[in-house]
């Protein structure tokens, strides 16, 4: 070692603050003064446990998973409720005249729209106010939101019926029969 380069060396008294623990040690100053000594320090002792529920990281921690396991049930009742048949209809955001003949109809949810669906586009057109580029519009925004439209085909259209043709021309073919007939019997 070389001469006059170190600090002194002393006896020193080190004060725990914490507990009041004193104890004598060497050091290069005379007396220490420490927050926490093996004799108060949770590591030591044990009871880390208890400090940090009294810190409240505990608590904390409870919360937050709390808070996460909500978002997470608020998200499932989400999911459903956007694929409930109890929907308003006004969620499908249909022209207003189309809204208001549903109302006046008393269809108000997304679960009526698709049982009168189920009886065929005819069903929906009988609805007063309620024309063919709502009910395409209806069925695209159903199929947005994860509805299942029923496709039911439509019932056939009764044949029409012969047109009569009541001209001039109609009217002399059956007197022109009559006249070969009438000559034949004579």
């Amino acid at each position: 070692m070389k001469a006059e380069i170190h600090p002194p060396v002393y006896e020193a008294k080190v004060t725990c603050a914490s507990c009041g623990k004193t104890w004598v040690t060497t050091s290069t100053r005379k007396e220490l003064r420490i927050d926490v000594c093996s004799n108060c320090h949770p590591f030591f002792t044990g009871e880390s446990a208890r400090i940090m529920d009294i810190e409240g990281q505990v608590d904390r921690f409870y919360k937050k998973l709390s808070a996460r396991q909500t978002y997470v049930e608020l998200q499932k009742v989400k999911e459903e409720s956007a694929s409930s048949p109890d929907r308003s209809i006004d969620d499908l955001a249909l022209s207003p005249r189309a809204t208001d003949a549903l109302k006046k109809a008393g269809i108000l949810s997304v679960g009526q729209i698709l049982a009168k669906l189920g009886e065929g586009n005819a069903a929906m057109l009988e609805v007063s106010g309620f024309g063919q580029s709502s009910l395409t519009a209806a069925k695209k925004k159903l199929r947005a939101l994860g509805f299942e439209v029923p496709e039911v085909p439509d019932a056939p259209k009764p044949p029409k019926a012969p047109k009569v043709v009541e001209s001039s021309e109609a009217a002399e073919a059956p007197e022109a029969a009559e006249t070969p007939e009438a000559e034949a019997g004579e």
